[in-house]
């Protein structure tokens, strides 16, 4: 049951599955926007324009059946006029033509967007299988397109049939009508048929549209399993970037311990925070934080400074500001720039300091560091 339960399709499509599928031509499309969008342009373009699209077909059908004796007795003159009543032909249904095509393409990528895509040209010798094919009849898809194609089918003919009752009157009065006029009144009937019959489908299309974006969408859901993997695919797996980070941090780490033995002075808390600064006398920058740690950190550092003769000097509240302000290779900020002046003074002093010349210089005490930048932790208040 867990099993089962591990490979049902609870999670909803990713934004990369759904890229995926995009490129591969799988966007919701709606079959009766597209009916509804041509049989309403159509209709109108019937309806407005019902004259002289009559007439051209007129012309052109009695210029096909028009033939003189010497093009019946000449038959290198029939490709020509064959071309010339196909263009004519052209020039009066190429309105008709070029609206289909934009409703098509208007309406297509109304729901799902512009997608090129050569994937659904590629052979799928998948689908000569019988008994897949079989199964893919009577699936809940094609039942519910069964059934909608039933509905959609009633619901036209019962709309068009009570629109085309309404107007018997007119279908009647054809008969006393001349030629042209019957003809432009059947062209404008055509066009009130289509514009009421994409009426009727109207209703259709605003259920159909919905249904066909959640229905790809249920297409597309996935498996907690597939889930993983393309975090795994696109993050990279969580342990191998652990391990990355662990190892950034010991390079991070040995490449600060290899400049404590540079450093000027070390400042402590005494052994929770340690902070070493280096002063450049040259380009008048101010001193920069070349390594800082805690606890067991701080304690190597400690170490490190004493091996190589570098001064310590403790001052809880200049450790803490210091550690908690300021980052690797950061200049030390403007607030602090007084107390570690003292320091550095001190350092100086220090270096040059030979036993036995005098008084040796005393460490600072009570350096200037502004309350609002000593937030000790209580761990380091103990300190």
């Amino acid at each position: 049951m867990a099993e089962d339960q591990h490979l049902e399709k609870t999670e909803p499509a990713s934004q990369r599955r759904l890229e995926k599928a995009r490129e591969e031509g799988q966007v919701a499309r709606s079959q009766e926007l597209n009916t509804c969008a041509v049989l309403l342009g159509s209709g109108l373009l019937l309806y407005i324009s019902a004259a002289g699209l009559m007439h051209d077909a007129r012309m052109l059908l009695a210029g096909g059946l028009t033939l003189t004796r010497e093009q019946m007795l000449d038959s290198h003159q029939m490709l020509p006029l064959l071309f010339q009543h196909a263009w004519h032909a052209l020039l009066a249904l190429g309105p008709l033509l070029a609206l289909v095509i934009a409703i098509v393409v208007l309406s297509q990528t109304g729901v799902g967007g512009w997608v090129f895509s050569t994937k659904p040209f590629t052979p799928q010798f998948s689908r000569l299988d019988p008994i897949a094919g079989f199964g893919r009849m009577f699936s809940k898809h094609s039942l519910v397109e069964l059934g909608k194609a039933l509905l959609k089918t009633i619901l036209v003919a019962v709309v068009v049939g009570v629109a085309i009752w309404k107007e018997r009157e007119t279908l009647i009065a054809l008969l006393a009508m001349s030629l042209p006029d019957g003809i432009a009144s059947i062209g404008r009937l055509l066009g009130l048929t289509f514009i009421v019959g994409a009426g009727s489908l109207a209703l259709v299309v605003a259920i159909d549209v919905p249904f066909q974006i959640w229905e790809h969408h249920q297409r597309l859901r996935m498996t907690k399993e597939e889930v993983r993997q393309e975090m795994k695919e696109t993050e990279g797996d969580p342990h191998i970037k652990a391990r990355i980070r662990q190892q950034q941090r010991e390079m991070a780490r040995r490449r600060m311990m290899a400049a404590v033995p540079t450093a000027d002075v070390v400042v402590t808390n005494p052994t929770h925070y340690a902070v070493a600064l280096k002063y450049e006398s040259t380009g008048g920058r101010a001193p920069r934080v070349i390594a800082k740690g805690a606890d067991a950190v701080a304690a190597k550092i400690r170490e490190l400074a004493q091996e190589h003769h570098v001064p310590l000097l403790e001052a809880a509240p200049l450790a803490r500001a210091l550690y908690k302000h300021t980052d690797l290779g950061d200049e030390i900020p403007t607030a602090l720039y007084k107390a570690v002046a003292e320091v550095l003074a001190y350092v100086f002093q220090l270096r040059s300091y030979r036993p036995g010349a005098g008084q040796a210089p005393r460490a600072p005490r009570d350096l200037p560091v502004p309350p609002e930048l000593d937030i000790p932790s209580p761990s380091a208040e103990a300190n």
